[in-house]
């Protein structure tokens, strides 16, 4: 528990009262016994002062305090600080919380009122929100407190300014990686899957018995042993999956305070956490006018925390995204087949038609899964009254945007392109969805 530093000064209540014996004076010029009351209450309301000056500095440390925050912030989502109190008064004592909150969260005004009855201690938990992913600096916590009296008010100032990190959303990894835990996705009755794009594992080599495919014969094997030989293979579960983040200008858009760089961040994170749930390989990067953030698909206990501070630095560069260099790139760095999750934004469909060639040379090696966003202040547009004719005009081209989202999505399934056209709110758990539903097809 940390000590305060002090400081004190008389509040509104006391000026209320020095303000109305100043009345009674200029009365008390024209009638006599008013001057006379005044003078009563005026030594009356200094000697009250004067005790309830007594009563707050009687004790040297009146309260103790600790402010508790998280060692990282988590970007979008409610993060709860606590603060313990310690009323070391005999008394019971009323204060105001001033929290000198970062810049980042744009809060000049936040403020707690809580009563402390003698020698009580408190946990005071509140949740701040932040948008923007760097550094937090908390500033100091200013404890006012007054007695029942509250003529006087003494300031505490809790001198403990702390530095933290917002890092992309982590606080609910948990809750939307549930179905990627409990569902047995291997599971498929009784029916035969064809398995697209599954590589086999070398496992052993063992001798030929009736029913073995004649296809892994191996001869050399063979000839060694003067008997038939025959390589065994296992299926090799540990895929390699790829968040591509497009961090060009068109990512820049805001919905609910929120870029969709920074859904499609938060997004990533998750992901990657249910990709290596399911035992498959995670990797990213990032590119515009290059490439950057890359991070090497695999399966290792350190790959979160490589991709969460990967993801921490990824900031745009406000250009068009260049996507004949991710095209090269992924043909030069991906070699052999995997599953690429690529997050941008096409808002129509000639936006689309232009980088269509590269999409299309990407995905005759990979499964190329492209995940794009809704435009829900269209949505909400489209979904109001039409009351005057502008009114009218503006839900007709509502409409054209949101149907030409869908043309885009078709444009892309008729070249075996997968995607996922979402609301930015439901970005991560429809990519999970998504995700979890090419893993059961048999898709990569």
């Amino acid at each position: 528990m940390k000590n305060f530093i002090t400081s004190f000064f008389l509040n509104n209540r006391f000026y209320f009262a020095i303000a109305i014996i100043a009345m009674l004076f200029v009365v008390g010029f024209f009638i006599p016994v008013f001057f006379g009351l005044a003078k009563v209450l005026l030594f009356g309301l200094l000697l009250i002062t004067l005790v309830d000056i007594f009563l707050l500095f009687s004790v040297k440390n009146g309260f103790t305090a600790e402010r508790i925050i998280p060692e990282r912030l988590s970007n979008g989502d409610e993060n709860r600080i606590q603060l313990n109190i310690k009323n070391n008064y005999n008394i019971t004592i009323n204060s105001i919380i001033l929290e000198e909150l970062p810049y980042q969260l744009q809060n000049r005004n936040f403020e707690l009122q809580h009563q402390f009855i003698s020698q009580e201690a408190k946990e005071i938990n509140y949740k701040i929100t932040p948008f923007v992913r760097g550094n937090y600096d908390f500033g100091n916590t200013n404890m006012y407190v007054s007695s029942p009296l509250q003529l006087a008010t003494k300031k505490y100032v809790l001198s403990e300014q702390k530095n933290v990190k917002c890092y992309p959303s982590f606080l609910k990894l948990n809750e939307l990686n549930i179905k990627a835990i409990s569902n047995n996705l291997h599971t498929q009755g009784s029916k035969k899957i064809r398995r697209i794009g599954n590589s086999m594992e070398f496992e052993q080599i063992k001798e030929y018995v009736t029913g073995d495919d004649i296809r892994t014969l191996n001869w050399k094997a063979t000839a060694k042993r003067s008997q038939l030989m025959v390589n065994q293979y296992i299926e090799e579960k540990s895929q390699p999956i790829y968040s591509v983040i497009d961090k060009g200008r068109q990512m820049q858009m805001h919905f609910d305070n929120l870029t969709l760089l920074d859904y499609a961040i938060n997004a990533t994170l998750a992901v990657s956490n249910a990709i290596l749930r399911k035992q498959d390989k995670a990797g990213m990067f990032s590119f515009s006018k290059k490439i950057d953030n890359i991070i090497v698909a695999e399966q290792r206990n350190s790959q979160m925390s490589l991709i969460s501070d990967a993801l921490y630095n990824i900031k745009t560069d406000f250009v068009e995204s260049d996507y004949s260099l991710l095209y090269a790139a992924i043909k030069r760095k991906i070699p052999s087949r995997s599953l690429l999750i690529l997050y941008t934004n096409f808002e129509t469909l000639d936006a689309l038609k232009r980088q269509l060639p590269y999409l299309r040379a990407i995905a005759k090696n990979h499964l190329l899964l492209v995940v794009f966003f809704q435009n829900t202040e269209l949505n909400k547009l489209f979904e109001q009254k039409a009351v005057t004719v502008e009114n009218v005009y503006d839900k007709v081209i509502a409409e054209k945007f949101m149907y030409e989202k869908k043309q885009i999505a078709n444009e892309l399934k008729k070249y075996g392109i997968q995607s996922v056209l979402t609301k930015p709110q439901n970005l991560t758990g429809d990519t999970i969805n998504k995700y979890l539903e090419l893993k059961s097809r048999g898709l990569f």
